[in-house]
């Protein structure tokens, strides 16, 4: 089965996933260039296959690896971590995909330096992974996605999202808004401490130019 069906596209996704106007992809669907899709209430969609057409790529003989990619950010959550494997070979299963790896990795969503997730990055530039197969967007990554997604598609990869939310733990939104409460606090008060420090410089300057006026008037004097 051929993964990149599963991926739609809206008509303003897919245009500029194509570096186009959504007025160009309608036009260009009026004129049989690149038609669209339709859903049963007569909505307009695309699919990666027609992006990959579009772009003149080849996938009869693609034999890339096809990736599950699962996460949680601490062991405490090792059964949300086994649930969303579960669910994902499950899916797979149903849907006739054949799996060639299975990544498990616990880390924060706000880490960019995972070291198995940057495997996956890595790979995905050596044209390795043809798919990524995920529950979640924040499984992928909490922040930046869609950034995600565009990078990985340069390199003919696609991301499924199977969009399970009860397999996004909450718990870890909560640490994750902590985290970045904690960074802020910490710049805030850095920049408080520099604004004192700065402050108290510009009164020892002063103090000290105070002074110098005056000697320099005692010696006028003199």
């Amino acid at each position: 089965m051929n993964t990149s069906n599963i991926t739609n596209y809206k008509p303003k996704d897919f245009a500029e996933l194509l570096g186009v106007s959504v007025k160009t992809l309608q036009r260009w669907d009026r004129e049989g260039i690149l038609k669209a899709n339709r859903t049963p209430t007569n909505r307009r969609y695309y699919t990666y296959d027609q992006y990959l057409q579009f772009k003149g790529i080849n996938t009869e003989n693609d034999h890339r690896q096809i990736v599950i990619y699962a996460r949680v950010s601490t062991r405490n959550q090792k059964d949300d971590l086994k649930n969303q494997v579960t669910f994902l070979r499950q899916f797979c299963n149903a849907k006739g995909i054949i799996v060639d790896k299975c990544i498990e990795e616990y880390g924060s969503g706000l880490n960019y330096n995972r070291k198995k997730w940057n495997q996956i990055l890595d790979e995905v530039t050596e044209r390795k992974i043809k798919t990524i197969i995920v529950t979640h967007k924040d499984r992928f990554i909490r922040f930046g996605y869609d950034w995600f997604e565009k990078f990985c598609m340069k390199f003919n990869t696609t991301i499924v999202i199977v969009n399970n939310e009860d397999l996004s733990p909450q718990e870890e939104l909560v640490q994750d808004i902590i985290s970045i409460l904690h960074v802020f606090s910490c710049r805030l008060y850095g920049f408080r401490k520099y604004k004192k420090q700065i402050e108290r410089d510009e009164e020892i300057a002063k103090e000290l130019q105070d002074r110098n006026l005056s000697n320099t008037r005692a010696e006028s004097q003199d």
